[in-house]
C-alpha cells in the first residue's frame, strides 16, 4: 500500500510542477499577494491633499494651520483665498479636504470665547472621509487643549484642578492600527484555499479528459490510496505557502507572530481537509478541466466575499450572516489572525477549530464515498 501512494506521490509533484505555469501559480502568486495586501491594499489614510481658506491671517490660524501639516496626515498643496476657489478644488479633485478658518478666530481666542473652525472633505469615499474627520478631530482637540493649558498656567496664584472627563483611548492586539497587521495574515487563509482548491478540483478531472482514469481504475489501487496520493501532495504545497507567507509577513512587514506556530500549522492541517474535500468534490461533478476550474471560481469569491476578510460579518443581513458558518475561510480567518496577533491558543480557538475538523470530515466523506461509486 505504502509503495502504490509513493508512485502517486511522485507522479501528482511530477505533473504539477512539469507546468511552470502552475510553478508560478503555486510560488509566486502567494509573494505577489503578500505584497499588494502589505503595500497597496490599507484603510490607513495619510498625504492627504489639503487647501487652506484662511480667512483671519493671525498667528493662531497660522499655528493650527501648521499643525495639520506637521502631523503627517495633511499635505497642503493649495491657498485658497476666495470661496469660489474651495468648490472649484474638489470638484477637480485637486483636493480631498479644506480647512476653513473664519475671521475673528484669533481674537476669539485671545478673549477667551470658543473659536470655530471648518473642516470640509470630499464625501464620495465615505469611508476616507470618516478617517480624514477623526484625523481632523484629533489635530483640533489638542490644539485645543494646549490653548487651556497655557490660560490656565497664566493665571495668578494656585488654581483647583479644573473637573471633566478625560479620555485615554488605546487599540490592542494592533497598538497602531495598521492595515497590513490585518490584511497580510488574511492572505494566508485565501492563497491555501485558492491553491488547493484550484490544484485538486483539476488534478482528478485531467486524469478524465487525458483517458488514464481507466488505466488507474484496473490497477490494484484502493479507492483510500488514489484519494491519498491525489491529496497528499497539495497538502504539503498548501504548508509550503503558509510558511512562505508567515516568512514574508514576519520577516519583510514586520508583521508580529505572538502566537505558537505549532498551532497555526495544526489549524491549517484541519483548514486542508476542508479544502481538498471541497476540490476532491468539485472533481467528482467536473467532465472537464475549465469546468472545474469555473466551479472552483464558484465557490472561492464568494467564501472570500463572505469571509470577513474585507467585510465586517455582523454587518452583513442576518440570513447571510448564517450562511457564513457554512464558510471555512470565516473560521480559519479567526484562528490566523488570533495567533498573529492576539497571541491564543487552542483554549480560546477550540470552537473555530472544531468546526474546521466536522466541516473536513464531511467534506472529504462525502468526496470518498463520491469516489468510491467511480473507481469501483
Amino acid at each position: 500500500m505504502s509503495e502504490r501512494i509513493r508512485h502517486m506521490l511522485v507522479k501528482e509533484f511530477i505533473q504539477v510542477f512539469r507546468d511552470p505555469k502552475m510553478r508560478g501559480v503555486i510560488f509566486m502568486m502567494p509573494i505577489i499577494q503578500t505584497l499588494v495586501f502589505g503595500y497597496a491594499v490599507t484603510t490607513d489614510v495619510r498625504h492627504v491633499r489639503t487647501a487652506v481658506y484662511d480667512l483671519d491671517q493671525t498667528v493662531a490660524s497660522r499655528d493650527l494651520t501648521s499643525r495639520f501639516v506637521r502631523s503627517g496626515y495633511f499635505d497642503l498643496v493649495a491657498d485658497v483665498s476666495r470661496e469660489g476657489d474651495v468648490r472649484a478644488l474638489m470638484d477637480r479633485g485637486t483636493v480631498r479636504a479644506v480647512l476653513q478658518i473664519n475671521r475673528g478666530f484669533g481674537g476669539d481666542l485671545a478673549a477667551g470665547r470658543t473659536a470655530s473652525v471648518q473642516v470640509i472633505v470630499d464625501g464620495t469615499d465615505s469611508n476616507t472621509a470618516a478617517v480624514v474627520l477623526d484625523y481632523a478631530a484629533r489635530i483640533t482637540q489638542a490644539y485645543s487643549t494646549d490653548i487651556l493649558v497655557r490660560r490656565i498656567a497664566a493665571l495668578p496664584g494656585p488654581i483647583a484642578r479644573p473637573g471633566g472627563v478625560e479620555l485615554e483611548s488605546r487599540a490592542w492586539f494592533n497598538d497602531n492600527l495598521e492595515s497590513r497587521n490585518f490584511y497580510v495574515p488574511g492572505v494566508i487563509a485565501i492563497i491555501v484555499l485558492l491553491i488547493t482548491l484550484m490544484l485538486t478540483s483539476m488534478a482528478v478531472v485531467r486524469e478524465k479528459e487525458i483517458g488514464t482514469m481507466e488505466q488507474i481504475i484496473v490497477t490494484p489501487i484502493r479507492p483510500v490510496e488514489f484519494i491519498l496520493g491525489k491529496t497528499v501532495p497539495f497538502a504539503l504545497i498548501g504548508f509550503a505557502d503558509v510558511l512562505l507567507i508567515t516568512t514574508i509577513g514576519v520577516g519583510w512587514f514586520e508583521i508580529p507572530i505572538r502566537g505558537s506556530l505549532l498551532v497555526l500549522f495544526g489549524a491549517t492541517a484541519l483548514y486542508l481537509l476542508t479544502t481538498l474535500g471541497i476540490g476532491l468534490l468539485i472533481s467528482t461533478v467536473s467532465q472537464t478541466q475549465q469546468q472545474a476550474m469555473m466551479s472552483s471560481f464558484f465557490f472561492y469569491f464568494p467564501a472570500v466575499l463572505l469571509s470577513g476578510f474585507m467585510f465586517p460579518i455582523a454587518n452583513m443581513p442576518t440570513v447571510v450572516q448564517w450562511l457564513t458558518y457554512l464558510n471555512p475561510l470565516r473560521y480559519f480567518l479567526v484562528i490566523v489572525r488570533g495567533v498573529f496577533l492576539k497571541g491564543v491558543g487552542p483554549e480560546i480557538l477550540w470552537p473555530q477549530m472544531a468546526s474546521l475538523a466536522v466541516m473536513g470530515v464531511v467534506t472529504l466523506g462525502l468526496a470518498s464515498r463520491r469516489f468510491r461509486k467511480t473507481l469501483t
